[in-house]
């Protein structure tokens, strides 16, 4: 078996990439059938603190994913390992800080680009896309934490549109479930299967698989 590794990045702080990439990961591992590991190298470890509730939750041997940890390019190696026993690897990066972005995003098949419907957030977006674009990995970005009819959220899908960049159709919305979930060590689809926030994450995944193979 080698896994896809997909790696969550964003230069800009708070777009909600550690959320993001712990409902992929439980989301894929339910939809594919397949084992899925997840990597933090994030020195901030989140996505840690998640998996530990979860740990505490579940059960130790019952989280249904596989966590490790790694710095620098050690997370080039260490993803490259879950990749041979996983179907796929989710890497969460931490924000402005391109020496430990670099390698995990080089490593990457995909690298999965959250964005907030704001010109902000566009503007910050082209570094993670230039960085992607260096290491010659394809990027795809995730309008996420959308608000409900909102003018801007239009304006930036036709600003990523007129850029270039290539951004999935499923969107998530700005729905407080997801967070709540996440301060029990659940996912919303776990933790609130029939809500909209489960929904939109399983409209995602079915066309994150579709595009990355």
């Amino acid at each position: 078996m080698t896994g896809r590794i997909l790696t969550v990045a964003q230069q800009k702080g708070g777009s909600g990439k550690t959320t993001l990439a712990a409902h992929l990961a439980v989301a894929l591992a339910r939809h594919s059938g397949e084992p899925v590991a997840m990597l933090d190298v994030d020195p901030q470890g989140s996505l840690g603190t998640w998996f530990e509730a979860r740990e505490e939750r579940l059960g130790e041997d019952n989280t249904g994913l596989e966590f490790r940890t790694a710095s620098g390019w050690g997370a080039r190696r260490e993803a490259r390992s879950l990749a041979k026993s996983h179907g796929y690897v989710l890497v969460d990066t931490p924000p402005k800080t391109d020496t430990d972005a670099k390698p995990a995003i080089d490593v990457a098949d995909f690298v999965v680009v959250p964005i907030q419907p704001t010109p902000v957030d566009l503007w910050a977006t082209s570094q993670t896309i230039q960085l992607a674009d260096r290491e010659g990995t394809p990027a795809l970005l995730v309008l996420n934490r959308v608000p409900p009819r909102a003018t801007l959220t239009g304006e930036t899908a036709d600003a990523i549109a007129a850029s270039g960049y290539e951004a999935l159709t499923a969107r998530l919305g700005n729905r407080t479930v997801f967070a709540s979930a996440m301060g029990k060590g659940l996912t919303a689809i776990e933790d609130a299967s029939s809500s909209k926030a489960a929904l939109e994450i399983k409209a995602l995944v079915e066309e994150l698989v579709e595009k990355t193979g």
